[in-house]
């Protein structure tokens, strides 16, 4: 049964806010409206230069629900950056905060501005198209017909071969990511959902934290903590004042947790964190092990996506009998992987190590105006080619050893 999900705000000053649950789920449908009425239509692209906020889901599904793409952006872009981001999607109109507004305007480009937490009083003003947005009471005069395989959002990637491209994600896409990364990790375990905090530093604007926190734990009625950057003593303070549960992380992040438990703490801090997963990078086995004996109540996990698998692909999971800190887990439900030889593009058997090729629902349907990459990385039998080197051990984990093309210099 689906939960009422909730959305706290930390920023750094120290307060904090609380969205009722019931407007997070009324929202996005007013807001499709309202920009329908401004005459954003089905296939318009829409910007989202935003920073943490509990109102970036909103403006994300209302997007979404009118049939429009969304395609994000950091905020701390330069204009040069996002000129050309807007160039490349065509981007017609966008979401952003009073501190990008002038960029946008610079380069025509209409902008609602978009408040970090709820406001009241004067403050409101330069935000009322937003409010205006999110609470009328108005409907879609003509609700889109949107299909699985539409886009739905155009992300950008380094993807192999270390140049930016976008990939264009489906709403198949999308419903894979919920399902299959969120909703079956979440089966895994006992207890409830709806018990569960989560603490979001992760930037929204990257499919990581995109997947986890916009869309997939929201559809579970966990409770998000969101903080708008990361500052490892506002964590600690905002984990233990929230109860945080869940802490999803990158390697730097749990690097500074460790290093800020080792060099002072209060005996009873951190206690309610049940799990760290982390992602978008390797862990060296000293990291592992200093966090490991630092907090030997928490039980780390790795994971392993891409922006061109929607963040679908491995999650770890660790029992009493057999625990893996250093994997990056077990393939997810419906997709399927095979480990081949770089040079003659056969499949190896378990234990060997070669290129990692995935094949799934959460596949990107391509690179934006680019199919040159697209056909460079997805084969004609839909299999992603990866660039990372990996080797399945005898138990069906995978384990992460380098970049291909590091490997072969």
């Amino acid at each position: 049964m689906m939960g009422f999900p909730q959305l706290s705000l930390v920023p750094l000053v120290g307060l904090q806010y609380l969205t009722h649950s019931s407007t997070l789920l009324s929202s996005p449908w007013p807001l499709a409206s309202g920009l329908q009425q401004m005459g954003i239509s089905q296939g318009d692209v829409v910007l989202l230069l935003l920073p943490n906020s509990i109102y970036y889901p909103i403006a994300f599904l209302g997007v979404l629900y009118l049939g429009a793409i969304v395609t994000s952006m950091n905020p701390l872009s330069s204009v040069a950056e996002i000129k050309k981001q807007i160039a490349d999607t065509k981007a017609c109109h966008a979401f952003t905060g009073p501190e990008n507004a002038d960029k946008l305007q610079a380069l025509g480009i209409p902008a609602i501005l978009v408040p970090e937490n709820a406001l009241s009083g004067s403050l409101k003003d330069i935000f009322s198209v937003f409010y205006k947005l999110i609470y009328s009471r108005c409907y879609l005069a003509l609700r889109p017909v949107i299909k699985q395989r539409d886009t739905a959002a155009i992300m950008y990637s380094s993807g192999t071969t270390g140049v930016s491209k976008g990939v264009m994600i489906t709403h198949r896409n999308f419903i894979a990511t919920v399902a299959h990364f969120v909703r079956f990790e979440a089966s895994q375990y006992e207890g409830s959902s709806l018990d569960n905090v989560y603490l979001a530093v992760l930037p929204l604007f990257h499919i990581y934290g995109l997947s986890l926190f916009v869309m997939g734990l929201l559809s579970l009625g966990s409770r998000v903590v969101v903080m708008k950057r990361f500052d490892v003593n506002e964590v600690i303070k905002a984990i233990d004042r929230y109860k945080v549960t869940h802490f999803p992380v990158v390697p730097p992040v749990l690097t500074a947790l460790t290093k800020r438990a080792n060099d002072s703490l209060a005996p009873h801090s951190l206690k309610s964190l049940k799990q760290v997963s982390c992602g978008a990078a390797l862990l060296s086995m000293k990291t592992i092990e200093d966090f490991v004996q630092t907090f030997p109540h928490i039980d780390l996990i790795q994971g392993y996506g891409m922006t061109e698998t929607t963040a679908v692909g491995t999650r770890g999971f660790n029992t009493e009998k057999l625990r893996k800190p250093s994997s990056i887990g077990l393939l997810a439900p419906n997709m399927q992987a095979k480990v081949v030889d770089w040079n003659t593009r056969s499949p190896l058997p378990p234990t060997s190590t070669g290129e990692l090729w995935l094949h799934g629902p959460g596949i990107m349907k391509g690179y934006l105006n680019n199919a040159k990459a697209t056909l460079s990385t997805i084969d004609e039998e839909g299999w992603l080619h990866t660039g990372d080197i990996v080797f399945f051990d005898e138990d069906g984990y995978l384990h992460l050893q380098d970049r291909l093309k590091d490997a072969i210099k």
